[in-house]
């Protein structure tokens, strides 16, 4: 029987640099598996299926979690520009990388519940955001908080796109009820580790996500 590495290489173009983010990703999992959240990075089919209803025309574009930049490389493949990606993580170990890598991206180490609060743009102007965090091991308050900071930034009309390996939308009901959201499914694949979905968060109705003064 194939193991993940195996696996993971049978991923169209798969060469040295995706093995060395997964001994990485493997690393860093090993050393803090509640706050990596995954015991894989996440592959390139899931890369594109989370990014695939994002170009160009977003503009800015956040993207939480990024890790080894999987998803980062697939945005700019999709068009959006190098330079204006805000790519927040909080993982110390995946920052060199990162601004290696992404040069004209403004990496910043930062834990994402404080979005709200790090008035990261002067107005909500974000086309979209990626995330790539580990929601379903976070407590309901700190999901709260990532969520009313991400749409903080959001313009009208723009969308967060998580992904999951849960059966289920990863954000309760209930929280998304009292932001004024609705989450979609927008597909899945089996080629990943573990089997992921993504879904599509965005607005039902008006809330007052202005970033926080304090």
């Amino acid at each position: 029987m194939a193991d993940a590495s195996d696996v993971i290489a049978a991923e169209p173009g798969f060469g040295e640099a995706q093995l060395s983010d997964i001994l990485h990703f493997l690393r860093s999992w090993a050393s803090n598996p509640l706050r990596v959240g995954a015991v894989a990075a996440s592959g390139e089919t899931l890369a594109r299926l989370i990014t695939q209803e994002i170009d160009g025309s977003a503009g800015a574009v956040i993207e939480l979690g990024p890790g080894t930049g999987v998803f980062t490389r697939s945005l700019l493949a999709r068009g959006v520009a190098e330079d204006n990606l805000t790519l927040i993580e909080y993982g110390d170990e995946f920052l060199p990388r990162l601004k290696r890598r992404f040069p004209k991206a403004r990496v910043l180490q930062m834990d994402a519940s404080r979005l709200r609060k790090a008035h990261l743009f002067e107005e909500p102007s974000v086309g979209a955001a990626v995330s790539g965090l580990p929601l379903l091991s976070m407590s309901p308050r700190k999901q709260t908080a990532i969520l009313a900071g991400v749409f903080a930034y959001l313009r009208p009309g723009a969308s967060l796109y998580q992904f999951t390996y849960g059966p289920r939308c990863p954000v309760p009901r209930r929280i998304l009820d009292r932001l004024g959201l609705k989450a979609v499914r927008v597909g899945g694949t089996v080629r990943n580790i573990p089997p992921a979905a993504v879904y599509r968060i965005s607005r039902r109705r008006p809330f007052d996500f202005t970033p926080s003064a304090e």
